[in-house]
């Protein structure tokens, strides 16, 4: 993006701050508004034109940090950019790190990935396998936690459980216990697809690509408080660092051990 686009981008977004203020202020002139609400007013403004994700630039644990209710359902870790080294893809395999004393995928998976991998769901099978933490509840009639792969089933066409390419297995990773976790089902179907899909869309363009997922602990805890992702093409045409919350709408867990309880205060937006 060139800086005259970025100045004029910075100035739409300003001057949509300003007419908002405006036009809120008129409103709690007419309401006799006091300082106070008149501030409110202006960091509601502020709020309408405030991007739903955020930058993290730390390198902490990520852990550690805590969802709060209404925040964006993942952030960008290192400005959206991959640690990931585009000239270490050599050949086209996954490699699936042991599980850890608790039976946890906590390590993550490396994935050098190109476009035969892409899989149908023709070849689906039942799914059988209970990660750490696993609790199934039922909230308004909907699960709420899934089977989340690190490596989804649709990028993993061909690749056994060691990790290798066999072109005679025409499935994708599915009841790999090295590949699974609980996830949220908001987590995994409302965000992950998301990332997955930049993906799948860079394999069908013929490009290959380095995909790391990382299911993020915290000390001795057995459901995950979220994924980190990172995924990068040999061109670099594709190119995403997130840390995505692995939280649900309605439901508050005790991640030490995946239990579930209704809270309708918890409130996720949409991405």
């Amino acid at each position: 993006m060139t800086k005259r686009r970025r100045k004029q981008r910075h100035s739409h977004s300003f001057l949509s701050v300003i007419v908002s203020i405006i036009v809120l202020a008129g409103a709690w002139y007419f309401t006799g508004g006091t300082q106070s609400s008149l501030n409110d007013l202006v960091q509601q403004a502020t709020n309408m034109v405030t991007p739903k994700t955020t930058t993290d630039t730390t390198t902490g644990d990520l852990a550690k940090l805590t969802y709060q209710s209404g925040k964006p359902a993942f952030i960008y870790v290192n400005h959206n950019k991959a640690k990931l080294n585009p000239q270490k893809w050599q050949t086209n395999h996954v490699v699936y790190s042991v599980l850890d004393h608790f039976n946890r995928t906590s390590t993550g998976n490396l994935a050098y990935l190109e476009s035969r991998n892409l899989a149908s769901d023709s070849n689906r099978v039942r799914q059988y396998v209970e990660p750490t933490g696993w609790h199934q509840k039922f909230v308004d009639g909907q699960p709420i936690i899934n089977r989340g792969h690190l490596i989804a089933y649709s990028i993993s066409k061909g690749i056994n459980q060691n990790g290798q390419y066999n072109p005679a297995d025409t499935s994708g990773d599915q009841n790999n216990p090295k590949n699974l976790f609980t996830q949220t089902a908001f987590s995994n179907q409302r965000v992950q697809t998301i990332f997955e899909q930049k993906i799948r869309d860079a394999l069908r363009d013929g490009k290959r690509v380095i995909f790391f997922a990382k299911p993020e602990f915290r000390d001795h805890e057995l459901m995950a408080r979220g994924i980190h992702l990172e995924a990068i093409s040999t061109d670099k045409s594709l190119n995403f660092n997130v840390y995505l919350y692995n939280v649900q709408p309605n439901v508050s867990f005790d991640y030490a051990t995946g239990r579930s309880t209704i809270d309708r205060n918890m409130h996720v937006p949409d991405p």
